[in-house]
């Protein structure tokens, strides 16, 4: 029997996951040094030696189905560009927005454990993988889109630095569509905006932003009578700057979003409506580490 203790033990001088602890250990009856090979051999001990090191490059990949009715969208991060341009890593993230487009998960968690290949869930072959190019690596974030009555466009800018996915519903099927949806992708990566529209914007933000102005217009000495239609003022200006179809159009910049999708619904006969869109940028929010290069050396040479 594998005890608790065991896999404890184990896992503390491999630093690899609990479950593949256990699985070494069962696959050697209980044998603590087979085991510590077992998982060396598999590379789970290195992949997760490297685990605490900050992953914030990587790429941004996604698919569009033939019929444009079916769309995926993922962040797989990595930490050095150097990775980021391999085509085994690339090749991996191009088949996970391929598979993010036809999946019935919700949450990361559940993605990495479905099945990559005949036998590799995402997980097995993302610590393979690991293993193999030395960086730690990350499964981020990711999303699908489905229309029935509409088409699904993308966009990547910078080799993976940005992407975009655009969702556009219409009960008309035209190739005018697809043009909307091309400029869209390019209106939310230029623009980033945060909202679809002003119904899409949390009472929080809102009210952040008004009590916000409402301090600069009082620390500008503007007399109390004209502060709330100041802060009004300002608060219309804010949505034209996070929200899609407020925001003036790149392209012209007397035409707003709202102005350029009913111009465009007038040619096609039907309105043109946007259902969603997703908007990710290559390791925001991610806290970088910033290494001294002569020590990350040092360490790599004394094996640490």
């Amino acid at each position: 029997m594998i005890t608790a203790q065991a896999v404890k033990e184990l896992r503390e001088r491999t630093g690899a996951g609990m479950m593949d602890c256990k699985k070494a250990l069962t696959e050697t009856n209980g044998d603590m040094e087979k085991a510590v090979e077992v998982l060396r051999e598999k590379g789970l001990a290195a992949a997760a030696k490297k685990a605490g090191r900050v992953a914030a490059e990587g790429i941004v990949k996604t698919f569009i189905s033939e019929d444009k009715k079916s769309a995926g969208i993922v962040e797989v991060n990595c930490e050095t560009d150097f990775v980021a341009a391999n085509e085994e890593f690339v090749g991996f993230a191009a088949k996970l927005a391929e598979m993010a487009s036809t999946t019935t998960v919700a949450t990361v968690e559940e993605f990495v454990a479905q099945k990559f290949n005949e036998e590799q869930t995402v997980q097995e072959f993302l610590t393979a993988l690991i293993a193999k190019l030395g960086e730690n690596m990350s499964v981020r974030r990711f999303q699908k889109f489905s229309v029935e009555n509409g088409i699904t466009q993308s966009y990547i800018h910078g080799g993976g630095r940005i992407g975009v996915v655009v969702e556009l519903g219409c009960e008309t099927a035209s190739p005018v569509l697809e043009e909307v949806a091309k400029e869209l992708c390019m209106q939310v990566a230029a623009a980033n905006p945060l909202f679809l529209d002003k119904s899409k914007v949390d009472t929080e933000s809102v009210e952040k932003e008004r009590e916000i102005y409402r301090v600069q217009a009082l620390n500008e000495g503007k007399p109390e009578k004209i502060v709330d239609k100041m802060v009004e003022g300002r608060i219309q200006k804010y949505y034209k700057e996070v929200c899609l179809v407020e925001q003036p159009w790149v392209k012209d910049g007397d035409k707003t979003i709202t102005k350029y999708l009913q111009e465009k619904s007038k040619e096609v006969g039907s309105p043109i409506n946007i259902n969603t869109f997703v908007r990710y940028e290559r390791g925001e929010g991610i806290d970088k580490k910033e290494e001294n290069f002569a020590e990350e050396v040092a360490k790599q040479v004394q094996g640490k």
